[in-house]
């Protein structure tokens, strides 16, 4: 087969064979095979809205077309990913992975498929229960602090939107195998092709109990409501875990803790393990109607699927601001994982069908502004969600922009009706934060409402506090993906290695693969 790029459908247009033919300036009675490999939305001018596909094309004369030597036309590349063991050394125990997020799970995966038999280490509840448990506490405000929107089956990701987007080139068809593995496991089909593909919380939810399932069926174990505790180390070399207060023999331990662990985190450092201290972003989160995205986006094209966008502004004190998990017809949720401490973060369905849009404006702060002890951002993030919780008292704190820019609590909705998973209060969410966030949060909101009319309207509805944007520490690894300490293998998000969905699963490949180069399966 070929493959064949930069084929624009107009939307009034939906004949892609034919645009095929004509790029390939054939018949349409040649092409003998067509797969969509990959398509997205061109909506950059209103007047002129189309798709843009790539596909596969199964041709009589291939090699006539690819003398053509058009940059857009050449041979379909070899794309299956290849999982290579050469390790010859004997495991003592079975692989210990902690967390079931997507980097533990896709570290999972790939051991259990290649014979590797690992445990899974869990301290939430296996998703059905965890889903409950989440949907229990916005009801009641009643936390689990094992098992919440940050901790379970799923990881953090569960409880988001899903998107799968990613900026990381793959070279090594890794990303494609978490694609496929997703679909397998009963994703939409779509992702495989979408430029910007999601799942969405409802469906993800069954997607990570089959991707559990299909983990046991090929010798993985999980264990759920099961801590970390405490790690043994001999001479440099992990020797031994406590779970719950009992000991497991262990010499290959996965770190995929997830970027709320914070007790975790506190336990590893006390032991010896190398971290750094790392920059991220907080913020707030803001809601719009969705219509109104939809027409700064498309004009008056509301046939097409709810609409995103990505802002990004430098303030004058010198922070960036931008952005993050934009959620198209989403939910703004309670997030928290610590009581007397809030949270919040960004939630959509596959069908992304709520009114209103949703995505966190944050702004970049470094460790010259917390410290630059490992440990010292966790201070940092805690510091907010403590005030957060206090202002909120204990509910989400919520105020509309016009009165945020001039301090003035809010008593009553505008034009906007808020969409909130769990309950929430008026609060003035200027006590939260330092100057230069409140600063730059408002020179951001101002500039980003040049770009989309009414992103900075006087009823738009914002809270707090949007902490957990990424991981505040990097766990030190070297080139064999092993942290200091002999046997252990920080990965994912929490680790301070990815960031969202894919790049969490991709780390965890990649952890597999690195553990599969020393070890042989068992």
């Amino acid at each position: 087969m070929i493959r064949v790029r930069q084929v624009r459908v107009n939307l009034k247009d939906d004949n892609l064979k034919t645009k095929v033919a004509l790029k390939l300036k054939i018949s349409e009675n040649d092409i003998l095979k067509l797969k969509v490999v990959k398509k997205s939305l061109d909506a950059r001018k209103k007047y002129d809205i189309h798709y843009v596909y790539e596909v596969d094309v199964l041709l009589p004369f291939e090699k006539k077309i690819l003398k053509r030597k058009n940059p857009d036309i050449f041979l379909t590349p070899d794309e299956k990913y290849q999982f290579i063991s050469t390790g010859e050394k004997q495991f003592k125990y079975r692989p210990v992975i902690i967390g079931s997020g997507p980097a533990g799970l896709f570290c999972a995966y790939l051991l259990a498929e290649n014979g590797y038999r690992p445990m899974v280490i869990e301290r939430g509840e296996m998703v059905e229960q965890r889903i409950l448990t989440v949907q229990k506490f916005w009801e009641n405000g009643i936390l689990n602090e094992e098992s919440n929107v940050q901790f379970g089956e799923g990881g953090a990701g569960t409880f988001s939107d899903g998107k799968l987007n990613t900026l990381v080139k793959d070279r090594n068809h890794r990303m494609r195998k978490v694609f496929e593995t997703f679909v397998k496991a009963g994703a939409p089909e779509e992702i495989m092709q979408e430029n910007m593909p999601h799942i969405g919380t409802d469906l993800l939810c069954k997607v990570v109990q089959n991707l559990r399932n299909q983990i046991i069926q090929m010798g993985g174990e999980f264990r759920y409501n099961t801590c970390l505790n405490d790690i043994n180390i001999v001479d440099g070399k992990l020797t031994s875990i406590i779970v719950n207060k009992e000991k497991i023999a262990c010499n290959v331990l996965v770190l995929a803790i997830g970027h709320s662990a914070r007790d975790t985190f506190e336990m590893l450092y006390k032991r010896g393990l190398l971290m750094e201290s790392k920059s991220f972003a907080v913020g707030v989160r803001i809601q719009h109607p969705q219509k109104m995205i939809d027409k700064a986006q498309y004009g008056g094209n509301f046939c097409l699927p709810p609409a995103s966008y990505k802002l990004t502004h430098k303030a004058s004190n010198g922070r960036g601001v931008y952005s993050f998990c934009m959620c198209p017809g989403g939910y703004v949720v309670n997030a928290s994982s610590e009581k007397g401490k809030l949270a919040i973060n960004g939630m959509s369905n596959h069908r992304r069908n709520s009114t209103n849009a949703n995505s966190a404006i944050v702004v970049t702060v470094s460790p010259s502004d917390f410290g630059h002890s490992p440990l010292s951002g966790l201070t940092y993030q805690r510091s907010l969600e403590e005030k957060a919780y206090q202002i909120g008292k204990g509910k989400i704190p919520i105020q509309l922009y016009g009165d945020f820019k001039n301090h003035i609590l809010s008593n009553s909705f505008g034009q906007i009706e808020p969409i909130f998973k769990g309950n929430y209060n008026f609060a003035d969410l200027n006590e939260i934060f330092p100057d230069y966030i409140i600063q730059a949060l408002t020179e951001g909101i101002e500039s980003f409402n040049t770009k989309i009319e009414g992103f900075g309207a006087s009823d738009v509805i914002l809270a707090g506090v949007e902490s957990r944007t990424s991981s505040p520490i990097r766990i030190v690894r070297d080139e064999t993906f092993m942290s200091n300490i002999f046997g252990i293998y920080p990965c994912g998000e929490g680790a301070g290695y990815a960031g969202g969905i894919t790049t969490s699963a991709i780390d965890g490949i990649k952890i597999a693969e690195a553990i599969a180069s020393r070890y042989k399966k068992l």
